[in-house]
């Protein structure tokens, strides 16, 4: 990186983030909004006593992928986060990138193609059948004390819709799986447990059945990573392994379509399976032709 600053500390990062060709970065990138959201970010790192010691070069890497999404640094608003960790690796305080549920939200209503895309929790009483293969029904007229899980929904403009539910447990068990920190009892996960529970059901959703844009493609890539270079995409996970499209458990929704072949009673019933069959998997089409056999 040609902009670089030996020490650290806000007072840094101020005068790094003000330096001529850095300023003329992120005014390519954003034009006569690049001073305020420069503002922005000196902000955040004034926010906490650990981003003031990250990196210049992570703090100035993040903020261009934030610019580059044109999503604000605000945990008033909740789009995109700078997220303090040290690596030990290198022994350094460095930034990650973080994006909240807001910010996957807008990112797939500015490609164009959405309807409506929506992530709320789910209470008690509220799930009234759940069917991953042919969809989830909800009553929210009703409302228990305590959530019970997380659901997103999108529709978009050709009539494709979908909607994904996970429960509680099944999200505490993906964060655990993709987040050291969330281990160890702290962290965005044990913080804010409702954000991260609404970003995980939208980014799951999108990622395995939306129309994923470029600038999409490179939201997901970059979520929960250090930037080492934002043009390139160059990324470090340091916290969690990375996300795959599919996130899901595989074991899992194997055994929910087993499940689903044996209860079948119809025909109908077995070919609303059909469509959700791993043609791959022996397993699976073994028990599905000799349930389809067993109904004929």
């Amino acid at each position: 990186m040609e902009t670089q600053l030996a020490t650290t500390g806000t007072k840094a990062v101020s005068q790094f983030l003000n330096q001529k060709n850095v300023l003329e970065k992120f005014a390519d990138l954003l034009g006569t909004k690049a001073q305020g959201f420069i503002a922005s970010v000196i902000s955040s790192v004034n926010s906490s006593d650990l981003l003031k010691n990250a990196t210049n070069e992570s703090i100035y890497s993040a903020a261009l992928m934030a610019a580059t999404l044109d999503l604000p640094v605000n945990q008033n608003l909740g789009f995109a986060y700078f997220i303090p960790f040290n690596n030990r690796k290198t022994n350094k305080q460095e930034c990650q990138f973080q994006i909240g549920y807001k910010g996957f939200i807008q990112l797939a209503m500015r490609s164009g193609q959405f309807k409506t895309i929506s992530a709320t929790p789910i209470y008690e009483n509220q799930l009234v059948s759940e069917n991953p293969l042919t969809g989830f029904v909800f009553d929210f007229s009703k409302k228990g004390q305590n959530v019970i899980g997380y659901a997103a929904y999108f529709s978009l403009i050709n009539g494709f819709e979908k909607t994904l539910y996970m429960s509680v447990e099944e999200l505490k068990k993906h964060g655990v799986a993709y987040s050291q920190t969330f281990k160890k009892g702290f962290g965005l996960w044990n913080d804010n447990f409702d954000a991260m529970a609404q970003k995980t059901v939208i980014k799951l959703l999108l990622s395995k059945y939306a129309p994923l844009s470029i600038e999409m493609q490179k939201a997901h890539i970059a979520d929960q990573a250090i930037i080492r270079n934002a043009d390139t995409l160059e990324v470090d996970y340091i916290d969690n392994q990375p996300e795959t499209p599919i996130m899901i458990d595989e074991a899992k929704e194997h055994d929910r379509i087993v499940d689903y072949i044996n209860t079948a009673k119809t025909i109908k019933e077995l070919e609303d399976v059909e469509i959700h069959l791993d043609r791959a998997n022996a397993t699976q089409m073994t028990i599905f032709n000799t349930k389809k056999q067993t109904l004929a």
